[in-house]
């Protein structure tokens, strides 16, 4: 995977540039791939049912509102997703659970951590388009995500 730095020095005009708000949490901290997106404010029902789906080297991107009050992702969703092969998740939101997210192989950025569980109400829509930290990203923008930060562009580069 190229570095995020490399591909902003190589691609400035098609690299959108997400703001420095997110930690890494999961076992791997270099990782990228085609968006698949969620909306959903503390709900992660649509969570559960997209990262059992094959992950096929994508990156999960979901768009809690910025919520730090009730976890998105935690142990139990990151070895589902893990184990079906997607590449990261990235939460605009809380994840919880972290010693089980290091052990993963997976990508986990947050904006930080909170050891409750969400609600179950069935809410949350796939396939939208996100704005937040300062980028726009669509269903199948490509997410790049590495300690220098995270870059979004339209298709794959490099």
């Amino acid at each position: 995977m190229p570095h995020t730095a490399d591909l902003c020095d190589t691609y400035p005009d098609q690299v959108q540039v997400m703001a420095p708000l997110f930690t890494h949490y999961g076992g791997r901290q270099v990782f990228s791939g085609a968006a698949e997106t969620i909306l959903a404010y503390e709900d992660n029902s649509r969570v559960r049912e997209l990262v059992v789906e094959p992950g096929e080297g994508r990156a999960l991107v979901i768009d809690g509102g910025a919520s730090l009050a009730r976890s998105m992702v935690g142990g139990d969703l990151a070895k589902l997703a893990a184990g079906n092969g997607w590449a990261g998740i990235l939460v605009h939101g809380a994840v919880r659970d972290v010693h089980e997210l290091e052990a993963e192989p997976l990508g986990v950025l947050a904006l930080g951590l909170i050891p409750r569980k969400t609600e179950k109400r069935g809410l949350g829509t796939r396939g939208v388009t996100l704005r937040f930290a300062g980028v726009t990203i669509a269903r199948g923008s490509w997410v790049y995500a590495d300690r220098d930060g995270v870059v979004v562009s339209a298709g794959e580069l490099g």
